[in-house]
């Protein structure tokens, strides 16, 4: 098994609820699985002590300790029960309490000196993410378990990983999939997150997009350069749009001459720098080859028709940029292809010469040795939009057939250059395919089939809520 980042579980977790699987099943799932591994750990053992936290991995806990009635079970709950932070931990407690279990609300350290009179000890303190160092009565707890010299037990990671207190447990029972950074003995248990949630893309896929701090500055969340238009203006003028709304903080628009005045036209918000003549051609180098570093992706092809003197100009930009998304009239066969590039089936075809099989899985494994082939990112377009980097496919289910309509795909590019300023290639792709096809939906849920592609941009922002 792989392990994943505790963000990579968060995420996995908040798709689950999108589908309806609800974190209080998880979490009973997740106690029943834990308490059969306890059972299964140290035969015939008859007295358990559990060291809860107030969150989700205490909440775990305390779902084990019901499942293990009919032991010598103490949970000692680390502060008050008003204090547990989640709903589904706290129902959890509430439901041990009505039942008569031995639960302790633990303010001085001391008390947990009556660990080592058990058989086993269940740390359930810390989940996933905690960063820095581990202080207070947590830290004291720690402590406590490791002097214990009891066998030790913990639920999903061992408390303060990474940390400067740490518990070192004889076996941590992880939940779903092995977390990184753990060492020691790990057992992986299911509880019932079916692969289905961890290829479609969700809200939880938003949450890994990185945001904007307090203490921002303009610039920090993404400079991105879109370069398009000549043949049409308003593909490029949507990219960018949709780029600014879904949080780059500065947005340029690299287009011929013959349109750059009506792009700027479109918004005050967009800087408009006018390249040399009616169509992109090798002559607009020398100022590109100034503007593609000072941004962080390049977003092409949105408009810039098929001249052959545009794809000989796309042959010497696109090995200039370090990030870019490719669209449109820059998917075209023999061009240095990099970054993320989002086709429609046609365009799929066009750039990779294959036929997309009409079976799921044939389809999927297509995209995914195209994609490890030519080391990119490919969003493939459609009724369910396929992600892939070449080791893992990601799908997506959201949009309708209202976003038939031109101008979705410009969006969506837009979308992607704006995550890609703040996330890896994969990352951004799936989560923009999912905030483009959410963004639809609202629009659909209004206006139905008179949506245009303008009334997706005033829905982005409400779309990337996580």
């Amino acid at each position: 098994m792989i392990p994943i980042s505790p963000e990579e579980m968060s995420a996995i977790d908040a798709n689950c609820a999108n589908a309806g699987l609800l974190p209080l099943q998880l979490m009973e799932n997740a106690g029943a699985a834990l308490a059969r591994e306890i059972l299964a750990f140290q035969k015939g053992a008859k007295k358990i002590a559990i060291v809860a936290g107030r969150g989700n991995n205490g909440g775990d806990a305390l779902v084990a300790a019901r499942h293990l009635g009919s032991l010598d079970v103490v949970v000692f709950l680390l502060g008050r029960a008003r204090d547990i932070s989640t709903d589904e931990a706290r129902r959890n407690w509430q439901i041990l309490d009505r039942l008569g279990f031995d639960i302790r609300e633990v303010r001085d350290p001391e008390e947990l000196k009556a660990l080592s009179k058990n058989d086993i000890v269940v740390d359930a303190i810390l989940g996933t993410g905690v960063r820095g160092s581990v202080r207070g009565l947590e830290g004291r707890a720690i402590e406590a378990i490791n002097s214990c010299g009891r066998p030790v037990i913990s639920v999903d990671v061992p408390s303060g990983m990474g940390t400067d207190r740490e518990v070192r447990p004889d076996m941590t029972v992880t939940f779903h999939l092995p977390k990184a950074g753990m060492r020691g003995e790990i057992k992986a248990v299911p509880i019932g997150i079916p692969p289905q949630a961890e290829f479609l893309a969700g809200p939880g896929d938003l949450a890994l997009i990185g945001s904007r701090g307090k203490n921002s500055h303009k610039g920090e969340s993404g400079r991105i350069l879109v370069i398009g238009g000549g043949a049409y203006s308003g593909a490029p003028a949507l990219t960018a749009l949709a780029a600014l709304r879904s949080g780059a903080d500065i947005v340029t628009v690299a287009a011929p001459r013959s349109v750059s005045g009506t792009i700027a036209a479109f918004s005050p918000n967009l800087i408009v720098r006018g390249l040399s003549g009616d169509r992109l051609c090798p002559d607009d180098l020398d100022l590109l080859k100034d503007l593609i570093p000072a941004h962080d992706v390049v977003v092409m092809g949105m408009g810039l028709g098929r001249a052959p003197e545009t794809k000989k100009a796309l042959e010497s930009i696109i090995p200039l940029c370090k990030r870019a998304v490719i669209d449109a009239d820059a998917l075209l066969p023999d061009l240095p292809l990099r970054g993320i590039v989002t086709p429609h089936a046609g365009e799929f075809r066009r750039i990779s010469g294959l036929d997309l099989p009409e079976d799921g899985d044939q389809r999927r494994e297509t995209v995914r040795q195209f994609a490890s082939e030519r080391n990119l990112v490919v969003l493939l377009k459609g009724h369910l939009d396929l992600i892939s980097d070449g080791a893992v496919v990601r799908g997506n289910t959201t949009g309708n057939p209202g976003m038939t309509v031109g101008g979705t795909g410009d969006v969506l590019a837009g979308i992607a250059g704006a995550f890609y300023a703040r996330a890896p290639a994969l990352r951004a792709a799936v989560a923009a395919a999912f905030a483009n096809g959410r963004a639809g939906d609202l629009v659909y849920a209004e206006k139905d089939y008179g949506m245009v592609a303008t009334d997706l941009l005033e829905k982005i922002p409400i779309a990337m809520r996580a």
